[in-house]
């Protein structure tokens, strides 16, 4: 493929056409990543029974994932923020293919943690070099760009119910086999867009020489940077405790309130993540004409009114409810995103890496939080907080404005 021509530069990259078929490609890449991540937790009835692994041992197995998938991600980005590494994409989901190797023929416990390890390392450089691509392939649509490469990923993880019925209950352990195809098809897909990456990294040193030779550096204002990707930061940790919330604890409280079966419960969770889905896409060109800031700031102080009012409706109002809310604070999952990277254009793969990785590694803890929470105070009073966590979206007036983002990077 040939490298789009310089046009001129805007937030330290090549102003290009949108590159819809990288987008698409490492938006199906990010699919075949997540389930395999998936595979994971989808394992863990099968491993239970195989191996006698106590609910400590899986546990332990999850938090080895997320451990590794998710804190390492910052570190990753930072270090190819310094050093593009195009190729780290293939050799990440190299790891991962060791990683479900190891599980299909896992002999103990042990054996399986050291997998999921692998398989988080491979998850860990895939996601913050897979947003530098979304990014980098863009042009000036990006967060369509973005939600595209999102979407993909919430597709894989919402294919963890299928994997289970389709490939581990009937063949068990070993059935994990045929994921290294799904690795292998990935690492395929992952040379190719490495090639083309490389092509957008030559451009780029030649932006990054021409901007130093004409003094066109732009002026950071660093301390207010700092403060807003802090406080964006922590509005992602807000929302991730929400959705570990309504998709780990409520169908417990849709089986305790209405007398709903296990499988009924289940549909309303299917329903939060699906539209949850629907609203990562949405999100991306809505913010693309209205404003990153303001998508930001309904997905939260929009979805909160609807949040409190969710426990005290009835089963049957409850379905749109948890629709509507799903769509409305996962809307802005994508957003976040481009909004760090358009923060701080220069560390693109730090900032993804915080977003996505750290925020939301650190959001998996309020599932234990809560958990806890639960045992202490009750389930329903447990809800009762989580539904109040969408409030925190009123510090969004606090972030920088788009305008103020764009003049920042440009001044």
């Amino acid at each position: 493929m040939q490298a789009q021509p310089l046009k001129q530069v805007d937030n330290h990259l090549p102003k290009q056409k949108t590159a819809y078929r990288i987008l698409l490609i490492i938006g199906f890449v990010h699919l075949l990543n997540d389930s395999i991540q998936a595979l994971v937790p989808a394992m863990f009835p099968i491993l239970e029974q195989s191996m006698g692994l106590s609910f400590t041992q899986l546990g332990l197995i999850a938090f080895a994932l997320n451990l590794t998938s998710s804190l390492i991600q910052p570190i990753v980005g930072t270090y190819t923020d310094k050093k593009p590494s195009p190729y780290a994409l293939p050799i990440g989901l190299c790891f991962t293919f060791v990683g479900v190797l190891g599980i299909a023929f896992a002999p103990s416990f042990w054996f399986v943690v050291i997998s999921v390890v692998f398989i988080g390392l491979g998850s860990a450089t895939f996601h913050p070099e897979g947003s530098r691509v979304a990014y980098m392939a863009a042009g000036g649509r990006r967060g369509l760009a973005q939600s595209i490469y999102q979407v993909g990923g919430n597709a894989g993880q919402a294919l963890a119910p299928l994997i289970t019925a389709l490939i581990l209950v009937p063949l068990g352990q070993f059935g994990s086999i045929w994921f290294t195809f799904v690795a292998a098809l990935a690492i395929g897909l992952l040379v190719y867009i490495a090639r083309w990456y490389s092509e957008q990294v030559t451009i780029y040193a030649m932006t990054r020489s021409t901007q130093k030779m004409k003094g066109t550096q732009p002026k950071i204002n660093q301390k207010k940077i700092v403060m807003a990707i802090s406080l964006l930061i922590f509005l992602v940790f807000a929302r991730s405790w929400f959705h570990a919330g309504m998709t780990n604890f409520y169908a417990f409280y849709v089986i305790s309130q209405y007398d709903a079966t296990i499988g009924q419960a289940q549909i309303y969770l299917f329903i939060f993540l699906a539209a949850g889905a629907l609203g990562t896409f949405a999100g991306g060109p809505l913010a693309d004409r209205y404003g990153k800031k303001n998508i930001i700031m309904l997905s939260m102080l929009g979805s909160a009114p609807l949040t409190l009012v969710l426990p005290h409706a009835g089963p049957t109002l409850a379905y749109p409810l948890v629709f509507i809310i799903g769509f409305i604070i996962l809307s802005s999952f994508s957003v976040s995103v481009v909004y760090a990277q358009e923060l701080v254009p220069g560390r693109i793969g730090l900032v993804s890496g915080l977003i996505v990785g750290l925020a939301f590694g650190m959001g998996a803890i309020g599932s234990v939080a809560l958990g806890i929470l639960a045992d202490l105070i009750g389930l329903t009073n447990t809800i009762f907080i989580t539904v109040t966590l969408p409030l925190i979206g009123i510090l969004t007036f606090f972030l920088p404005s788009d305008r103020w983002i764009e003049e920042n990077n440009t001044n």
